[in-house]
């Protein structure tokens, strides 16, 4: 990317994030995207975005398109892109004032924040923010910056509802990377929205990349709440659906997502969704759960409509 020498990455923590699963992903990426026969990509469920950064200043791609049905999120997107120095000055401010207090004086600012943030929450679009987007981008980085693991959890209200977490010295404002991301978002259209509307954009030179909430391995550790809506087998099913639909358009997809087996080797339910598609396994790690000792090595899957090489 011009503009900058430093190599943006995600500057949010996300449940999810696929950080650690660039190796995997990139190693499957279609031929055609290595030998710059791709010029077009879209990641309808964004999230942090670690796949998207990687690819855009990897490969020479012309257009590129994120959604995310999170106006919060996509809010924080649109100011990285169109006004990261006004950022960059509110975060540093609520930095030097966090990191000058004493334990309980941070926790009562985490919570005076978090509760600000949660009296002026909008019903969907994040246009309605207006002149208050800054405000509202620097309050969603602080609250991911210092609540607990990184997580972003609303109750059916939308509230957000993390408790505050526990970091000595967190970095709530890196400026270096603020402005990387901004750099490459200049190139990026960010859409607020359900991924279904992202079919516009399909081409037959397209590729799509998807990371839904992933289907929970248990009943204890559901983390789709990213919105006020939950993400059911329904909607992993209408996913598939779709997938299926973009899948005749010519484009080149590839979809993430947990793998049932890792608690119940006999649940086919990603198997028999995407049976027609090449489904691997790979390894990654927990990166959110309530018991410290149950982080460890498991697989999830990775599913594409094309033959990795």
């Amino acid at each position: 990317m011009q503009g900058t020498t430093v190599k943006a990455k995600p500057f949010l923590k996300w449940a999810g994030g696929k950080t650690q699963l660039l190796d995997e992903i990139v190693s499957r990426l279609p031929l055609e995207m290595k030998e710059g026969k791709i010029n077009r990509y879209i990641e309808p469920f964004v999230g942090s975005g670690a796949v998207m950064f990687e690819l855009v200043q990897t490969y020479n791609i012309e257009d590129v398109f994120i959604y995310d049905i999170n106006p919060e999120l996509i809010t924080v997107y649109q100011v990285v892109q169109k006004d990261v120095e006004p950022l960059i000055d509110r975060l540093s401010q609520l930095e030097e004032k966090f990191l000058s207090m004493e334990k309980d004086e941070r926790k009562e600012m985490y919570y005076e924040i978090r509760d600000e943030f949660n009296q002026n929450l909008v019903n969907f679009h994040f246009d309605t923010y207006g002149d208050h987007k800054i405000e509202r981008a620097s309050q969603f980085i602080f609250l991911n910056k210092t609540c607990f693991n990184g997580l972003f959890r609303v109750n059916k209200k939308g509230e957000f509802n993390v408790p505050m977490g526990d970091y000595k010295n967190p970095t709530i404002c890196d400026e270096e990377n603020l402005r990387a991301a901004s750099a490459v978002l200049q190139k990026v259209s960010i859409y607020q929205g359900d991924y279904k509307q992202s079919r516009e954009f399909v081409r037959d030179k397209t590729f799509v990349y998807f990371d839904p909430p992933y289907r929970p391995l248990s009943a204890s550790s559901s983390f789709t709440a990213y919105s006020k809506f939950d993400f059911t087998d329904e909607n992993q099913k209408e996913l598939a659906q779709y997938y299926r639909e973009l899948d005749k358009q010519g484009a080149y997809l590839m979809l993430s997502n947990s793998d049932p087996k890792n608690t119940d080797p006999n649940d086919e339910f990603f198997d028999e969704l995407y049976a027609e598609f090449h489904i691997e396994r790979v390894a990654a790690r927990r990166s959110i759960n309530s018991k410290g000792n149950s982080r460890g090595a498991i697989t999830e899957i990775l599913v594409t409509n094309y033959l990795a090489q």
